[in-house]
């Protein structure tokens, strides 16, 4: 439950006077004269203060509290906030599960019964079989703010290592359970930020990484530096694990290993950053290498391990194919790679060597298409799809003669299916029983014309028999940015707006993956400037195709996302009707200071370096903001844990909006308690949420709100 505090009279009145024609009063906000020279230009930060850890600043907390309650206020009186609310926990609740994975004889999924805070891992001896609950993270907390965030199993099905997350933050800590016994081992391992765990065949301990130990009021805001790989043995203390790699000459590099599924070889990426660029490093685990070897030793291209067959080992590369490639090499003699699977006219996104099969996996205009080959390349066909939208999965060993995938699109909720590699047909496993119609709905997807004439794929989405006479409240949603792609998936969140009369649309913008290395180099660095122009592209094209008009569009992101928002509304306000942006990064020039912004440089650049900070200056959200502006109505969001992109980012923001509002629409910011960037959010805390943004848009759009069809 969201904290409730008593208002002040002032606050009555300020918020009394949000429908009139008169300036908001909003909580007082100190500003100081703080100015940062940059390469010879002064830069002011009056709310430099306010980068202080709210946990750790009576401040920053009394500030905070008094912004929640200012927008607490404003939220809970919108009629048609409880309508929402109650519409989206009945929706929710229906059962929901995750494809199965295999190992040790055993099967693993997920399932959420519905209203479940976080979703319940279950072990079971066959894909149909309902089994057992191995892991309930409802259990660890009584608001359900302590996540499951991953798992890995021993090679013989025994053990099972999982890492437990706190309140949406990325640290993790690692615990071992016998699987059949449910008897927990002593084993406890900390200061674990990023990746997983790789289990050694012998079962004895496993590899992992993490970072030195933090003092407790620097933990949610350090710089990630300085990763390093250890091996845990089984049963002993932490502070015996054997260091496996580091780099103390680049402690801005960050790491990760993985294990061949024949126990042969150990693979280790270096990273320099978010980009998927990356060197690779490999050692024989049964031929005595003391150390790792290279056998990719530049940040040139990504190499991304796929399978193995004995010394041969295959990966997905997008060296010489921006749209990538399959290709393999001989471990024991790396001299070069050769081709397997060349590029095609479609985003290769993944791969797995499954019954003998290379099952890979494309993006064909932000769609699915999936096709199997042999391990020599030869195609053999592709596998058919249950429709138009996303399938994920195809995961598994050579030896497995089955591999299971989801499917899901806009109208579609996801559903688990099984694929028989011999014969290649699919059997659905597990269909999720919802209260809701797809023949009610319509999905179609356009291409429109950036302002430099790059065409952009365009989902939109909505009830049958929309009347395109401009008047149509629309939520314009996007990313753009570190290589994701955005593909279709169906979301409770966009039906109950649907089932009010809105529309959703969803492009597909330069800086991410759905058209390669390419696509996203053309939205990162000194080109971010093209993610921002293709959103306000976005945004015409559905006021000019008379979808809706600028007063009844909304505009919505979250993290790079929430910078888009940021960023478009600053450059065009009079476009937008209403703004959502959601644990953005804001502060373009301070960014790397913070936690993992320092791995973000690869795909925005850095202050430190003077061509760089001209580009981020110019549209760096805080930076922009201008006094004596008339702003769109605006609810920016974050949480007090998120330690990915801290909450300074979204505080200094909203605090610079306040101050230069000149119109008489409310800037609010919403701080949700005990969460972090998104992963790990428990259902009770994720509703309140959305109720909350399409309460604030049903008011600002004036909409007639229906309790229920």
């Amino acid at each position: 439950m969201r904290l409730v505090f008593s208002i002040c009279l002032t606050l009555f009145t300020a918020l009394s006077s949000l429908g009139e024609s008169m300036a908001i009063e909003y909580p007082a906000t100190r500003r100081v004269d703080h100015i940062d020279n940059y390469h010879g230009t002064d830069v002011a930060d009056p709310y430099r203060w306010l980068e202080a850890d709210v946990r750790e600043s009576d401040e920053v907390a009394g500030w905070v509290e008094s912004q929640s309650e200012f927008a607490q206020k404003y939220l809970t009186a919108i009629p048609s906030r409880e309508v929402f609310a109650s519409r989206l926990e009945e929706l929710y609740n229906y059962e929901r599960f995750s494809a199965p994975s295999r190992k040790g004889g055993k099967y693993f999924y997920f399932k959420n019964d519905g209203l479940q805070d976080q979703a319940v891992l279950y072990v079971a001896k066959s894909d149909t079989d309902v089994g057992r609950v191995l892991l309930d993270p409802n259990t660890w907390s009584e608001d359900g703010t302590v996540a499951l965030s991953s798992f890995s199993v021993s090679e013989d099905g025994k053990l099972i290592a999982f890492s437990k997350s706190a309140s949406g933050s990325d640290w993790k800590t690692i615990h071992i359970m016998e699987i059949e016994t449910g008897k927990m081992h002593d084993d406890v391992i900390e200061w674990v930020r990023f990746g997983g765990v790789d289990w050694d065949h012998s079962g004895t301990g496993f590899y992992y990484a993490r970072y030195p130990e933090r003092n407790a009021d620097e933990k949610h805001q350090s710089v990630a530096l300085n990763q390093k790989i250890y091996y845990h043995t089984l049963g002993t203390p932490q502070a015996e694990d054997r260091l496996v790699y580091e780099r103390p000459d680049h402690p801005d590099w960050s790491f990760g290993v993985s294990i061949t599924d024949d126990g042969q070889w150990m693979v280790l990426y270096i990273s320099n950053g978010t980009d998927p660029q990356n060197q690779i490093w490999i050692k024989s685990l049964t031929g005595g290498d003391e150390e790792f070897r290279p056998i990719v030793d530049s940040f040139d291209h990504e190499y991304a391990l796929l399978a193995s067959q004995g010394n041969q080992l295959y990966f997905l590369t997008d060296e010489s194919a921006p749209q990538k490639r399959i290709v393999a090499i001989d471990a024991a003699k790396p001299d070069e790679f050769f081709e397997i699977v060349p590029e095609r006219d479609a985003t290769l996104v993944d791969a797995d060597l499954v019954g003998g099969r290379l099952i890979a996996q494309y993006l064909k205009d932000v769609h699915t298409e999936v096709e199997m080959f042999t391990p020599e390349g030869e195609p053999l066909g592709k596998v058919h799809l249950p429709g138009i939208g996303s399938a994920n999965g195809f995961g598994g060993r050579e030896e497995y003669q089955e591999t299971y995938f989801t499917f899901t699109n806009a109208v579609t909720p996801t559903s688990i299916y099984r694929l028989d590699i011999k014969s290649g047909e699919t059997t659905v496993l597990r269909r999720p029983q919802i209260d809701f119609d797809p023949d009610k709905y319509e999905v179609e997807q356009v291409f429109y014309a950036s302002k430099d004439g790059t065409k952009i794929p365009m989902t939109i989405a909505h009830r049958k028999g929309l009347k395109k006479d401009g008047n149509n409240p629309t939520l314009l949603y996007a990313y753009g940015g570190f290589n994701i792609s955005l593909t279709p998936r169906f979301s409770v969140d966009y039906v109950v707006w649907m089932e009010q009369g809105g529309v959703v649309a969803i492009p597909n913008l330069r800086g991410g993956g759905e058209y390669g290395e390419d696509w996203h180099v053309a939205g990162k660095k000194e080109k971010k400037q093209n993610v921002f122009d293709d959103f306000i592209a976005a945004a015409e094209w559905l006021i000019d195709n008379k979808y809706t008009s600028s007063e009844r569009l909304a505009i919505r992101g979250g993290s790079n996302g929430g910078l888009l928002v940021g960023a478009v509304m600053i450059q065009r306000p009079e476009l937008f009707g209403a703004c959502l942006p959601a644990v953005g990064v804001m502060d373009m020039l301070r960014f790397h200071k913070f936690t993992a912004g320092q791995f973000w440089r690869t795909e925005y650049g850095s202050s430190d370096e003077p061509e760089d900070f001209l580009y981020l200056l110019a549209y760096s959200p805080y930076h922009n903001v201008e006094q004596g502006t008339a702003y769109p109505p605006t609810m920016v969001t974050t949480a007090d844990t998120d330690d990915r992109v801290v909450p300074m980012h979204s505080f200094k923001f909203a605090a610079a909006l306040q101050h230069a509002q000149a119109g008489d629409d409310p800037i609010l910011l919403r701080v949700e308690l005990k969460a972090g960037h998104g992963a790990g959010t428990p259902i009770s805390k994720h509703i309140d949420q959305v109720a909350d943004m399409w309460a604030f848009l049903a008011k600002t759009f004036d909409m007639e709100i229906v309790e229920k069809e």
